[in-house]
């Protein structure tokens, strides 16, 4: 008998612990049975939150599954425009399970890898056909250089143009992830059993092609504007070089004018000066003339001059006493 109990023990200790189960944090739980999925009494899957938990040993098999929000980062893929152009958009999508129960059914067993595979074929075909109603300058953000001071009332009227076409652009791009997550959302509820978080594009290129010719379109745009700024910023030199040269013209001219008054008055007084000093002694203004005249003829040794000397040149050297000879 006491044999017998060894293994008894063992078997029931072995149920025991085949029938307990524990769920992680994060996760949660459903039960197979006999190849479906366990069910409470108002026949909806029987989902077990994380903790300890106990099932029948032997004919229940547990699976759990990831309920966190999961990030599907979907690959670039390229769309047309309702004006037949491409565009390539690479967006994510957030989503968590929502009903456990289907989406272990859809998924062919709860794998994560199919479950992406079926959404993401659901969020391209919603946003094909969402950038398939629309024109590419509705869905590729425009220029926002507002920085950039006008220089007249035309750039003004330009930029807020521009302004006001990249705020239509900015509300499209929303209305597209909006429209793209609210249809997404309701698909993949129904057919996957996951709810989907958040739906974004993350970056909407142009491609090689269009890309270049829109550089080159820039480009042109860009030189247009550099040669009128040039052509602008050259008549304005030209405007401050003559503007510069009136200017010092006009100061020399002045100049010129006033050192001329200046020296006018300036021998204007002189003469007043050397006739008021002649009328006061006449005789020694001629005198000091005189001496000077010498000086200015006699000053260098290779000087020669031919003349009478009784002439009135000499009229103070030819008298002793110094005076002009009568």
């Amino acid at each position: 008998m006491r044999k017998l109990m060894i293994p008894v023990v063992v078997v029931l200790l072995a149920l025991i612990l085949m029938s307990m189960f524990v769920i992680p944090e994060g996760e949660r739980g459903i039960v197979i049975r006999f190849g479906r999925i366990l069910k409470d009494n108002n026949d909806v899957s029987k989902i077990y939150e994380p903790g300890l938990h106990f099932k029948m040993p032997v004919f229940d098999r547990v699976r759990t599954l990831d309920a966190r929000i999961q990030t599907m980062d979907s690959r670039s893929d390229r769309f047309v425009t309702s004006e037949k152009k491409d565009v390539i958009i690479d967006s994510y999508v957030k989503w968590r399970i929502e009903d456990f129960g289907q989406y272990y059914l859809a998924t062919g067993g709860g794998n994560a890898l199919t479950a992406e595979a079926l959404l993401e074929r659901r969020v391209t075909d919603v946003l094909r056909s969402e950038i398939g109603s629309r024109e590419i300058k509705q869905i590729v953000s425009g220029p926002r250089n507002s920085n950039v001071l006008p220089d007249s009332a035309d750039d003004e009227a330009v930029a807020t143009e521009a302004a006001k076409q990249a705020l239509e652009i900015d509300g499209q791009r929303d209305e597209i992830m909006a429209e793209v997550l609210e249809e997404t959302r309701v698909n993949a509820s129904r057919d996957l059993g996951v709810y989907v978080v958040d739906f974004r594009m993350k970056k909407i290129n142009l491609p090689d092609e269009i890309s270049e010719s829109i550089y080159r379109r820039m480009r042109a745009e860009r030189e247009s504007v550099a040669r009128r700024h040039r052509s602008q910023g050259r008549e304005k030199a030209e405007v401050i070089r003559a503007q510069a040269e009136l200017e010092v013209a006009t100061i020399i001219a002045e100049a010129d004018r006033t050192a001329r008054v200046t020296r006018g008055e300036a021998d204007a007084t002189a003469a007043k000066v050397y006739a008021n000093a002649y009328n006061k002694d006449p005789e020694f203004f001629s005198f000091l003339r005189s001496l000077k005249a010498y000086e200015n003829s006699f000053s260098q040794k290779s000087d020669i001059l031919v003349l009478d000397p009784k002439s009135d040149f000499f009229q103070y050297m030819n008298s002793a006493k110094g005076a002009a000879a009568k």
